[in-house]
């Protein structure tokens, strides 16, 4: 068995684990999907940021993983809470929630971003007694923090459109489905 395996049971584990909860705290199915549309970026930023210091994914870095995968997602669901509030209260469109969703937790989202960077940067560069066994920890949380961080505003808001113009779709097609079989069986002769 590869040594990494473990790791990504445990990895899959967390998120199928988040899809859970998010999925009984929104009743949705979609919601969760577009909060965890943030981590493959967090993921891939790790994974860039070791390879970039010829670091090895060790059990260190797979903390620092899992500890982004909690920092990400926090961003998406300011975001989704606040789209969907707004949708909710105001009767805002999805696009216009998600557009004032981005445009007022940009800030709340930069400064949990700059607080967990600054507070891994001595970690990755490695200073103390023992810096090079928490290195791989820092530099995960940053190279993740900052990939995530460029792409997730863009990223959340069109998969949260994408998502609420599917679920609009599947209920109209559910719908018509239902009226058309309803109609069939009013017809004469059946």
């Amino acid at each position: 068995m590869d040594p990494s395996t473990p790791s990504l049971f445990l990895i899959l584990a967390a998120v199928v684990t988040i899809y859970i909860v998010l999925g009984v705290l929104y009743e949705s199915f979609d919601h969760p999907l577009t909060i965890l549309s943030t981590l493959p970026s967090a993921g891939v930023g790790a994974l860039l940021a070791l390879m970039a210091f010829n670091t090895e994914f060790s059990i260190m870095a797979l903390i620092g993983v899992i500890l982004l995968i909690g920092i990400v997602k926090k961003h998406a669901i300011m975001m989704i809470d606040f789209a969907l509030e707004a949708e909710r209260r105001r009767g805002l469109e999805p696009l216009e929630a998600i557009r004032e969703a981005c445009l007022l937790r940009f800030r709340p989202i930069m400064m949990t971003t700059m607080a967990a960077l600054l507070g891994a940067l001595p970690l990755a560069i490695g200073m103390g007694d023992g810096g090079e066994l928490r290195q791989p920890l820092g530099i995960a949380i940053v190279g993740g923090l900052i990939l995530s961080q460029i792409l997730t505003p863009y990223t959340t808001p069109v998969i949260y459109l994408y998502l609420n113009w599917f679920r609009l779709w599947t209920r109209r097609a559910r719908r018509g489905g239902a009226v058309r079989a309803a109609g069939s069986s009013l017809q004469p002769g059946r």
